[in-house]
């Protein structure tokens, strides 16, 4: 059962005024990811087919996203009357697809799997905190509180059945890490990139992968401070199974701040392209 509903947001104290147009147009394309929970569930179920327990848990999980996916399309819509959802999200669903059928994880492992899925969460649990500490709008730092506390609850789920796996399959450490790694750097792929452009398409747009992904990554990158750095790599050790000292922890966390911070200022024009094109309603300016 889902810890909080709907009604538990306070949609009473929206304040448009204190909308940024960076968050709003990211949170339109977070809001389709999420919303389409369902049809990572449903991987899931094909990945651990015969595990009934996990089964049950993945399908919890999965109506939990669509939850989130739903309140933040209020929030869009509340910030933006003119956001087509159901439009968009068609877009986005026929434009980027899941494994459909499968009969193992695209990880290799089932293990290797739930180990992506702590990455995933790691990312998503630390993102929402980020976004929730970055507006001043009441409304998104509410609902941006409990999809933070929801994430970071996934993350401990899928790391106990993570142990439970690592016992049957004993993948060793370096196939952990390289898992980690792979899913990490998947953070610009299709599927982010793809529902920015989906989100943000009224027919003009043509589809660039390096252009969306650098005005999502653009604006994401912008809200991260070193303590969601530091957060998200001792969580990552963590599931790889890694224990590092306190100096080679924050070693880590400083170089992948550093490393974000280089990459920020190199798609800093990406992210004024988004604000200035949000400000004035006009997703075409998306294409320079």
């Amino acid at each position: 059962m889902a810890q909080w509903t709907l009604n538990d947001i306070p949609w009473h104290a929206f304040d448009a005024g204190k909308v940024r147009p960076d968050l709003a147009a990211i949170i339109k394309a977070a809001c389709m990811v999420e919303y389409n929970g369902a049809d990572y569930a449903r991987y899931l179920n094909e990945v651990f087919a015969g595990d009934d327990e996990f089964a049950q848990v993945a399908r919890q999980w999965g109506e939990e996203e669509v939850q989130h996916g739903a309140a933040l399309r209020k929030w869009a819509e509340l910030a933006d009357p003119s956001f087509d959802f159901d439009r968009c999200f068609k877009d986005f669903t026929t434009g980027y697809k899941l494994p459909q059928n499968v009969k193992a994880s695209v990880r290799g492992s089932r293990t290797g799997e739930l180990i992506a899925r702590c990455v995933v969460e790691t990312g998503t649990s630390s993102y929402y905190t980020a976004i929730g500490e970055s507006t001043d709008e009441p409304v998104l730092k509410a609902i941006c509180a409990k999809i933070a506390a929801d994430e970071f609850r996934h993350y401990k789920l899928f790391y106990t059945y993570l142990k439970q796996y690592l016992e049957k399959e004993n993948i060793g450490r370096l196939k952990r890490l390289t898992v980690a790694l792979g899913r990490i750097t998947e953070s610009e792929d299709d599927e982010l990139s793809y529902a920015f452009f989906a989100a943000h398409n009224d027919g003009r747009l043509t589809y660039d992968r390096k252009v969306y992904g650098s005005r999502y990554m653009a604006c994401a990158y912008a809200l991260y401070r070193p303590r969601h750095i530091e957060r998200m790599t001792g969580m990552v050790f963590k599931a790889v199974g890694i224990k590092p000292s306190d100096m080679v922890g924050r070693a880590v966390s400083a170089l992948a701040w550093r490393l974000m911070q280089w990459r920020l200022r190199k798609l800093e024009p990406y992210r004024q392209a988004v604000i200035s094109a949000t400000a004035a309603h006009q997703p075409d300016k998306l294409a320079a």
